[in-house]
């Protein structure tokens, strides 16, 4: 039997639908296709269009500035949109505008401005916004992110000497509080290089330090555990260690050995800052100004520290240079590459905190603490700035003493020889930290905005022909802002190295910064 003839199929008109995002293309986040220019918001080469194009970016990294509605109906690629939808989406904020944004949603921000004074903001927070996300990423590679120090704080959850190699039998560093050992660790096929850290007797404060939070200028721990002592460790001072570590009696002498607490933290020291001080009289006396910057950007992160410690309502009562700890950077400066070692500026670190003391007690207004009481009354709101002002002294090679000072034996601070043009500001946030009124002392916060207008300005030859007034100091921190963009963009383009830890200083600071904080800093700096 013949089959009937197959029926006819229809043709089907089908509307071209607009595309829709699938779960293979990258989403709004992906550093992948930004590789290398993501600070800017440019876009690489192969994700550019020409000119002309419905779309300057990929619809995937398109920035969202609110919730889109999925559409309700089939709409052709050639029907125009219609004119109430456009309006109905919010306009983006300057800190969310960048290079590749489409023309579309720009228009929607530079429509309402009047003149050039309207653009002249949008442009001064596009500024501040770079500046604040840039500071974050080369925190990010000075210190590490977030998620991967608690990954590793996990891994090393329950370890012990067992799970470390001991890279040195002698300390890479000794504080007045500890001994540090550099130990290796593997984690995902990496060899990892901690520091172990063996407090002295008496000076364990692992609770306190715990609960610090995390900080670019406070010692992190990511691991700690109690276990014997492995016999290949010296502990220098201690009698009969220098014979015993060295002896081939391993297993006899193990089971003398004592069982100390260990704590584990990522950053290796290699000098503290006591020891900094000491070796460098000869970089003092033939590089003055670069010494007297180095000992500027030292104090600001001790400035930074103490802080940070404030917010959470301790102090660091034991402040002094056997107990800051220095550790080298991912990658020196710049503009010192191929210099000693001894010029590069190494991160500062507050390790010790076994005197910390609560410092919720409202601090009275008469005179709370005099001189007299510093050397017996236990650490107070006011130790941190006497600790800041004798560090002055002690960095840059004067000697003092805290007895003559606080005693009254002296009348006089001791002269800071003027030796660059950090001496004259040095030694007048000197005299502020260490006044006999503890009313007319500036604060670790004031300190560290004076450290900051000495090293990045304004100086005091910015008010030489212009009245100090907060319309140029806002003018003077608006320009400064957007040339410090350009000088990162410029070296971005070269072939230089990460940003230092000195230009991340930088960024906090003209982050942060105000036209009234500089008018009070100024006041107080140059008076």
């Amino acid at each position: 039997d013949l089959l009937p003839p197959p029926l006819p199929k229809k043709q089907l008109q089908r509307a071209e639908s607009l595309p829709e995002q699938g779960p293979s293309q990258h989403c709004r986040g992906d550093p992948t296709p930004w590789a290398g220019s993501i600070l800017y918001g440019i876009p690489p080469a192969h994700l550019r269009h020409e000119e002309g194009a419905p779309s300057s970016i990929p619809p995937w990294d398109r920035p969202s500035w609110g919730p889109k509605k999925p559409l309700t109906k089939s709409q052709s690629l050639g029907e125009p949109v219609a004119q109430s939808s456009l309006q109905k989406a919010p306009s983006p904020s300057p800190a969310e505008l960048t290079f590749g944004m489409v023309d579309r949603e720009l228009g929607q921000l530079l429509q309402p401005l009047e003149g050039p004074a309207g653009v002249c903001g949008v442009v001064l927070g596009c500024q501040a916004a770079a500046l604040a996300r840039l500071s974050a990423r080369i925190q990010e590679e000075l210190v590490g992110l977030e998620e991967w120090q608690q990954l590793l704080e996990a891994e090393l959850a329950g370890k012990s000497w067992a799970a470390l190699s001991i890279l040195d039998w002698e300390p890479c560093c000794e504080s007045r509080d500890a001994w540090y050992f550099r130990v290796g660790f593997t984690f995902e096929q990496t060899q990892l290089v901690f520091a172990a850290k063996v407090p002295k007797p008496g000076c364990a404060s692992l609770g306190v330090q715990s609960s610090l939070g995390a900080h670019c200028s406070i010692q992190r721990l990511i691991g700690r555990f109690t276990d014997r002592l492995p016999w290949e460790l010296v502990l220098p001072g201690i009698p009969g260690e220098q014979s015993q570590s060295r002896s081939g009696e391993e297993p006899a002498r193990l089971a003398t050995r004592p069982i100390l607490q260990v704590l584990i933290s990522p950053e290796v020291p290699y000098q503290t800052l006591a020891g900094f001080v000491k070796g460098s009289h000869g970089l003092h006396r033939t590089s003055p100004g670069h010494y007297e910057r180095l000992a500027c950007l030292l104090l600001l992160q001790v400035c930074m520290g103490l802080e940070h410690l404030r917010v959470q309502n301790v102090g660091q009562g034991d402040l002094c240079p056997e107990n800051l700890l220095l550790v080298q950077c991912p990658c020196p400066p710049r503009s010192q590459q191929g210099k000693e070692a001894s010029l590069s500026l190494p991160r500062l670190l507050i390790s010790s905190f076994f005197k910390v003391k609560d410092k919720r007690r409202p601090c009275s207004t008469s005179q709370e603490q005099d001189w007299t009481e510093g050397l017996t009354a236990p650490p107070s709101l006011v130790a941190d700035e006497l600790n800041v002002g004798m560090l002055i002294y002690q960095i840059l090679h004067v000697d003092i003493s805290l007895e003559n000072t606080l005693g009254f034996r002296s009348n006089r601070l001791p002269e800071i020889p003027s030796l660059s043009i950090y001496s004259t500001g040095l030694k007048r946030l000197a005299v502020l930290l260490l006044h006999r009124d503890p009313c007319k002392r500036v604060s670790v916060e004031q300190a560290r905005s004076i450290l900051q207008v000495l090293l990045w300005g304004p100086r005091q030859e910015l008010f030489a022909r212009s009245k100090k007034t907060l319309t140029l100091l806002r003018s003077w921190v608006e320009v400064k802002r957007a040339l410090l963009l350009l000088k990162f963009a410029e070296n971005s383009a070269g072939a230089g190295a990460s940003p230092s830890l000195e230009e991340w200083l930088c960024c906090q600071y003209f982050k942060e910064v105000t036209e009234h904080t500089l008018y009070q800093v100024t006041q107080a700096l140059y008076a």
